[in-house]
């Protein structure tokens, strides 16, 4: 993973259309961009709304075949209109918009090509960061960690937007749709944005749940087994209606 793959440049520089690269979606072809765009920057809000995350931090993605849409770095969300659509191809090229990509761009490309995420959120809700400076797996406090593939782990501490940073994810995202990033934050993933966000409350209030048991004087959280997580996560792939 050379740290330049991931890095944005303008489309020009990288054979894109120079009219995407002026504002946005070009023609009719696009409005799967332009509806996938609208509900990214709906739960990029969303993730402030809940508290997941703080003024520009975190980010969040949505794959539309070949072109990952992803929120521009340092940009409020509350600001951001169907004008701002930023995008880069599966190499990091970027193919639509004049902003700059999210800094972690290295990590939302490394699950899109490697997974068959369509959706990534990323964020620095509290609990879960603190959770993350505290172990090395999150304790088995509920079974909901069966709905994310097991024991939740902790991606070992490496610097916010590099190349190594995006590996220790991916090690630790093994057989997982979520993970913990150390003295960071989360980062899941799923078949839509709703999924992903989704995913990512439950891992935040997992770590809630576990650091508000561990914190009652003289007594110790009841753990799952990892029999018992092994069957709650069996029953869980049947969960909700047919689709």
């Amino acid at each position: 993973m050379a740290e330049q793959r991931w890095n944005a440049r303008d489309p020009r520089d990288a054979g894109g259309d120079p009219r995407r690269a002026e504002g946005g979606p070009p023609d009719a072809a696009s409005d799967d961009i332009a509806r996938a765009w609208d509900e990214l920057v709906a739960t990029a809000r969303r993730t402030v709304a809940d508290g997941l995350v703080v003024g520009t931090s975190g980010n969040v993605s949505v794959r539309v075949g070949d072109t990952v849409l992803v929120t521009p770095t340092g940009v409020p969300y509350d600001r951001l209109t169907p004008d701002d659509v930023t995008g880069v191809d599966l190499a990091g090229r970027q193919t639509l918009g004049t902003l700059r990509p999210t800094s972690e761009l290295p990590m939302h490309l490394a699950i899109h090509t490697t997974t068959d995420a369509r959706a990534v959120v990323h964020t620095h809700a509290v609990h879960a960061t603190a959770v993350s400076t505290l172990v090395g797996e999150l304790p088995l406090i509920h079974y909901m960690s069966g709905a994310l593939g097991g024991p939740v782990r902790v991606a070992p501490y490496a610097t916010y937007g590099t190349p190594e940073l995006a590996d220790n994810m991916l090690r630790a995202l093994t057989g997982r749709t979520a993970c913990l990033l150390q003295n960071h934050g989360t980062i899941a993933y799923g078949r839509s944005l709703s999924e992903a966000f989704d995913r990512t409350a439950q891992l935040e209030w997992m770590c809630r749940v576990w650091l508000t048991a561990s914190s009652v004087p003289g007594l110790t959280p009841h753990l799952l087994t990892p029999d018992q997580l092994a069957e709650a996560g069996e029953r869980l792939r049947g969960y909700g209606q047919p689709t």
